[in-house]
């Protein structure tokens, strides 16, 4: 290992080769053979990119493209051994390290890249089994992607508590979600979240003291991200299992499969794509009497946001919207106790239609909300936001608006597609527009569009 510190002394650099500590290291040889495929063409740049996103995990930056710019000479390499594989790093970021030692965490994440990447290029993509194009292949192709990340083995007694929230939060909303995650671990339910910073760290953070008070010794941490979004959201070092989806509509359906309940914390644009995603799901007429115990909550100080939140969903979705979800301010016990009891309610309704406990297979989710959505100038324009539609047609439509300024936030390609042709333009009825312009305008306001101390300029333009 060479610590190599010149011409980056802000962002000290050095090299070094890995081995795998508890994946990949039990290989065939053609699948070492397609594990080699890496170091060319389109899918090394994307696991240079993914890699690069895990080993700068404790460093706080928001901005795929800021992050490639500070280690430009970074790279991977996949070297054949006789019976697996090792990677050899160059210009990797020192953070990763401690002593001459990679950070054991940090080696089972990167090599989680590694796993799923690849899985998705030479099992997923292009291959007939699964067709990516109707809305059954896709919830079978998440099935196999966290079937062959080990995700589903725990199928005895799942309990697994999505959580979702913002990277970009107070540090009175950060202890927070902790104090949720701490109620949480202590009535032995599991944690998954988008494995970044923030709202998507604390509740891990305080479930791994709850576990531990109750002597639980398999607590589940999961983190869910893609490729678009891992520059912006670094996995955080509590995450024990990680999983890389390919793309942003994958990862919110392996939520939502293996989510027995699921709590929103403080957040931002991200935050609201996730809300108007689940909304979407709850209130297609299929799932009315599916169990979902939706639960926003954060401290007292943040009651105004989840205010501002309700209006805009009762401003655009309606009364039926807001009845599926329960707002809880400042009560992390109760949270956990009625999250508790929501679980239980779905564990029971899906051994009553014979569901697996562990995926929740007949939930409806439309393909409007499984094809993905590319955040391109013309499609945002184009999005059909008025109040001529059902309500869940008109959510799927509204998260594909969010999604894009997401994109145009923190995406390398969405941040280079707004320096080229100038911000994306929303247009609609005039309701629904200036609802979101009230909803953003309180976003940025309390710096919830980029972390503290950034400087948040849009990428989007409200045409009313």
């Amino acid at each position: 290992m060479k610590l190599n510190t010149r011409g980056n002394t802000k962002h000290p650099v050095l090299d070094a080769v890995v081995s795998p500590k508890n994946l990949l290291n039990t290989l065939t040889k053609k699948e070492v053979s397609r594990l080699l495929d890496t170091s060319q063409g389109d899918l090394h740049e994307l696991f240079r990119k993914c890699a690069l996103a895990v080993l700068n995990c404790g460093s706080y930056v928001d901005d795929s493209k800021e992050l490639l710019n500070r280690y430009p000479l970074f790279d991977i390499e996949v070297i054949k051994e006789e019976r697996g594989i090792k990677l050899a790093l160059k210009n990797a970021p020192a953070i990763a390290f401690v002593g001459n030692k990679m950070i054991r965490g940090i080696n089972e994440h990167l090599f989680a890249v590694l796993r799923d990447i690849v899985y998705v290029r030479n099992e997923i993509n292009n291959n007939p089994r699964f067709d990516l194009e109707s809305s059954e292949g896709i919830t079978d192709a998440v099935f196999h992607i966290l079937r062959n990340a080990h995700i589903l083995d725990k199928t005895y007694d799942p309990k697994m508590v999505v959580c979702w929230g913002g990277h970009s939060i107070t540090r009175d909303e950060y202890d927070y979600t902790k104090e949720v995650g701490y109620q949480i671990g202590l009535r032995d339910l599991d944690v998954c979240t988008g494995c970044g910073p923030g709202a998507m760290k604390g509740p891990m953070k305080g479930a791994t003291i709850g576990h531990a008070k109750q002597r639980i010794l398999d607590g589940q941490y999961l983190g869910i991200t893609e490729p678009g979004i891992i520059a912006a959201e670094s996995p955080n070092p509590i995450v024990n299992n990680l999983v890389i989806m390919p793309d942003v509509e994958k990862r919110l359906e392996a939520f939502v499969r293996i989510a027995h309940g699921i709590i929103i914390f403080p957040g931002g644009v991200g935050t609201a794509e996730e809300i108007l995603y689940i909304l979407s799901i709850l209130l297609h007429p299929d799932n009315v009497s599916m169990p979902c115990p939706l639960i926003l909550t954060g401290p007292e100080s943040s009651k105004e946001y989840f205010e501002q939140i309700n209006q805009f969903i009762g401003d655009t979705l309606g009364i039926e919207a807001q009845q599926r979800y329960k707002i809880i301010i400042d009560n992390p016990s109760r949270v956990a106790d009625r999250m508790l009891s929501g679980v239980k309610q779905v564990h029971k309704f899906r051994h009553k239609q014979d569901d697996a406990s562990y995926f929740n297979w007949l939930l409806k989710i439309s393909p409007s909300l499984q094809i993905p959505f590319k955040p391109t100038h013309k499609n945002m324009r184009q999005l059909k936001l008025d109040t001529k539609q059902e309500p869940h047609v008109l959510a799927a439509n509204l998260r594909c608006a969010f999604s894009g300024i997401v994109a145009g936030n923190v995406k390398e390609d969405g941040i280079s597609a707004i320096e080229q042709h100038g911000n994306f333009e929303i247009q609609g009825a005039k309701k629904i527009m200036g609802a979101i312009d009230a909803l953003l305008t309180s976003f940025v306001e309390q710096h919830r569009m980029r972390l503290p101390g950034s400087e948040y300029v849009p990428c989007y333009s409200i045409l009313k």
